[in-house]
Formats: C-alpha cells, structure tokens, sequence
C-alpha cells in the first residue's frame, strides 16, 4: 500500500489521494460506520489517518473498480478484508510496473501505452 508522510488528512486531500469526490468518502464514511471514523475537530473538520485512507481505498475498489453494490462490499469486507487488501496491493504494484515500462518505452522514442 501506499507510504503516507502525514499523521492526518483533511477530506480534500484524502478525495485526492483517492480520485474520488468528497461526497463519495461522506458517503461511505455513512455507509461504513464501524469501518471509517475519521478524527473531527472542535470545528466538526474530518481529519483521516493513512489506516482510515487505506480502508477507503478497499472500499473505492470494490465498488468503483469490481463493481459491487455496497451491501456486497459490506459483506465482501466483514468476510475476508485480509484478502481485498492483498488484491489492492498487487493491482498498485502491477500498475507501477505499467507506469514504469511505458515511461521506458516513450524515452526509447516509442509510442505510449
């Protein structure tokens, strides 16, 4: 998984971090009361620590990437987390691979990926 240099996140930088829109991470904050609980302020700000980013991430994957309905990804979560977080890993890493061989392949004058 990704290596965060922050002890907290504010919701814009997590949306970022994510590529996803804020409302979506209230969204799943509301969907998945026992698996996301951000730190708020005395000003009621979300504040994400790197364990709260990850677990995002689990969900964006199975909803946005695997396609499931979120009772599913509830399921999917409650069932075998372990095994969603090794999938998430193995697909950030293959896609740095990718990201790696075309940056190759385009400073050797060939086209892009």
């Amino acid at each position: 998984m990704q290596e965060y240099d922050k002890q907290y996140y504010k919701i814009k930088e997590v949306a970022e971090i994510l590529g996803v829109a804020q409302s979506a991470i209230r969204f799943w904050e509301k969907e998945f009361p026992t698996l996301i609980k951000p730190t708020r302020n005395a000003h009621n700000l979300r504040y994400y620590r790197p364990s709260d980013i990850e677990k995002l991430q689990m969900i964006k994957y199975l909803i946005k990437d695997k396609g499931l309905k979120i009772e599913a990804a509830r399921t999917y979560l409650r069932s075998n987390p372990h095994n969603v977080s090794k999938q998430l890993e193995v697909i950030e890493s293959l896609t740095e691979i990718r990201n790696e061989l075309a940056a190759m392949l385009t400073a050797m004058g060939g086209r892009k990926l």
